[in-house]
């Protein structure tokens, strides 16, 4: 079989017998009336919510990045969700391909996970991309869909002043301008785009370092938020539970940190409250 892998926007990726199309999706999120019924390779963490919002996009299969699996596997928890729906799900290692990009992940992507529905198509860790696409050409489709993850946007109070906490860093909304910002996305910069950092001019926002992976993709909105003058950070993945902003502020441990959190007195290796705290005291002083 031929592969020619298409993005979104219907520019040819691969040149080939159009005989299987698969989507590129730097972000999972970016999946619209095109996905129903195809098999996506995504730039997106293969967790819950990344899961959930490939399958309520009708896609058949979908190829995510394990980022660096993290606590309690939290990096692929999503495609094993996908298993009691029949929907086959794989995950690149994150050394393999950087994250945030679906172009580098179909060009040299290597499967680390597959779950029993991609396993019984006999993908399996160690393969190829391309052989993986063969074999998910073959997917069946879906039984059912996942719930929906509720929109995870809440409001936490750290020293009197509000933190806004977001699973999902495409919850920021540009009205968020100056706001902390805790999230559970990675900090990988979405098509290596600047201006996909942030959708907010935040004072301060957090991001797993889903295992840093290749060229250390997992921490590349940091520079592009620093030229902002947006102090931001990365936690340790296996600190925190990517896609949970809830785990990261409980429990994430700083792993890189730009100029701009350097100068509010932030370190690696301090807490995300210890963060926090130092941002809180720089607003206020």
């Amino acid at each position: 079989m031929t592969i020619r892998i298409i993005a979104l926007d219907c520019q040819t990726f691969y040149r080939g017998i159009m005989t299987f199309e698969p989507l590129l999706l730097d972000s999972i999120t970016d999946a619209g009336p095109a996905a129903a019924g195809a098999v996506a390779v995504s730039g997106s963490h293969g967790g819950l919510y990344a899961a959930a919002v490939a399958s309520r996009a009708g896609l058949r299969a979908v190829i995510l990045n394990d980022a660096g699996r993290g606590l309690n596997d939290a990096g692929i928890a999503g495609l094993v969700a996908l298993t009691d729906l029949g929907m086959a799900g794989c995950a690149v290692d994150c050394m393999s391909a950087e994250i945030g990009s679906a172009r580098d992940t179909a060009t040299h992507g290597v499967i680390s996970y597959a779950n029993i529905p991609a396993a019984v198509l006999g993908i399996t860790p160690g393969q190829s991309i391309e052989n993986a696409l063969t074999l998910l050409s073959n997917a069946p489709n879906p039984t059912g869909q996942l719930d929906a993850v509720p929109e995870a946007r809440w409001e936490e109070e750290i020293d009197g002043v509000s933190v806004l906490c977001v699973d999902s860093a495409s919850l920021i909304r540009s009205e968020d301008a100056g706001r902390i910002i805790v999230t559970g996305s990675h900090g990988g910069l979405i098509g290596g785009d600047p201006a996909r950092a942030c959708k907010a001019q935040a004072s301060y926002v957090s991001f797993s370092d889903a295992g840093r992976g290749k060229n250390d993709c997992g921490i590349t909105r940091l520079p592009a938020l620093d030229v902002r003058g947006v102090a931001a950070v990365t936690l340790d993945c296996g600190s925190c539970e990517i896609g949970s902003a809830a785990s990261s502020l409980q429990n994430g441990i700083t792993s890189a940190v730009n100029r701009t959190a350097m100068e509010c007195g932030i370190k690696i290796g301090m807490t995300q409250r210890q963060a926090l705290q130092m941002v809180i005291r720089k607003g206020t002083t």
